[in-house]
């Protein structure tokens, strides 16, 4: 349903380049440029700024993408509900989320909801906050997941629940079983995310605050890596929430718990769709889904302490 410009404009704001797109459908960069330049002239301002290394959109262009996903969305919808295929239509659910919620939680939820609805699909798009939040204002994702520090603008909420910063260790670490402050954690090797996330923010604020300096001994921006640096360092510590690991286990090798620490718990998990973004049946039911397993996973761990597995 598609003009061939728009069909070409997509095709390079989804590649990042001329080059790129022609590669991805066939046809000669020369031949995009000039579909291009005819949806500028239409328009009347330019989609694109041009640099040596690619294209990026400008701000009418992102306002122009916005409409046309919005608006192929909602006509590809209406002709499925035209023939009879809602909430049981084969579809893909597109999903902007962390690394974090990436690595266990929403894998299992969405394995969860296809057992009851086989013909829906889901493709996580998993970056920073700042991608996430692009991602959803320019109407590549369904929904977005996301852990934030303050109320973020120009999205509609869906849901929110508190998501605060826990440390997690062995289960026979020294501080397991005991209380204990942020500068005991100095004494120990620390694992931490990178400074785009939540978590990193968070943790260095507060050491600011309380005048505590930790050198952490492993970074990294993949949360399966911290993982794993915790499994083969005994002694190690890192930070998540109560949402990154599921606690399914009664006999864990791991344990969260909650540090008394207002900064630490001053976050929230938030779903958030692109305000007036149509809901096809199938992302409906997932919403619903969604926010009744996480408010049952917060129930669950909100005493302080989760055991892992």
């Amino acid at each position: 349903m598609l003009t061939t410009e728009v069909r070409y404009f997509l095709a390079v704001v989804d590649a990042g380049s001329l080059s790129a797109a022609s590669q991805h459908l066939f046809v000669a960069t020369s031949a995009i440029s000039r579909q291009i330049q005819q949806l500028e002239d239409k328009t009347g301002v330019p989609l694109f700024e041009r640099h040596a290394r690619g294209m990026t959109l400008t701000e009418a262009g992102r306002i122009f993408e916005r409409h046309v996903r919005q608006s192929q969305q909602a006509m590809e919808s209406t002709l499925s509900e035209m023939k009879g295929r809602t909430a049981l239509q084969r579809t893909t659910i597109n999903i902007a989320c962390p690394d974090g919620l990436a690595w266990n939680l929403l894998p299992a939820l969405c394995s969860q909801f296809r057992q009851q609805y086989p013909s829906v699909s889901f493709h996580l798009k998993v970056g920073s906050s700042s991608q996430i939040l692009e991602n959803l204002n320019r109407g590549g994702c369904d929904l977005a997941l996301q852990f934030c520090l303050h109320s973020e603008r120009r999205v509609q909420v869906l849901g929110s629940w508190p998501a605060p910063i826990m440390v997690a260790m062995s289960a026979k670490h020294p501080l397991a079983v005991k209380s204990f402050s942020l500068q005991d954690l100095s004494s120990y090797p620390i694992a931490l995310p990178d400074q785009t996330t939540t978590v990193r923010q968070l943790f260095d604020l507060s050491c600011q605050l309380h005048g505590v300096f930790i050198e952490p001994m492993f970074t990294c921006n993949n949360f399966s890596s911290l993982y794993h640096f915790l499994m083969l360092n005994p002694l190690a510590i890192t930070f998540c929430s109560q949402f990154t690991i599921r606690s399914e286990s009664n006999d864990p090798p791991f344990i969260m718990r909650n540090l008394l620490n207002n900064t630490l718990a001053e976050r929230t998990l938030q779903l958030h769709q692109l305000p007036g973004r149509y809901q096809t049946a199938s992302v409906r039911l997932f919403i619903n889904f969604l926010e009744k397993a996480l408010q049952q996973h917060w129930n669950r761990s909100s005493d302080g302490t989760i055991r892992v597995r």
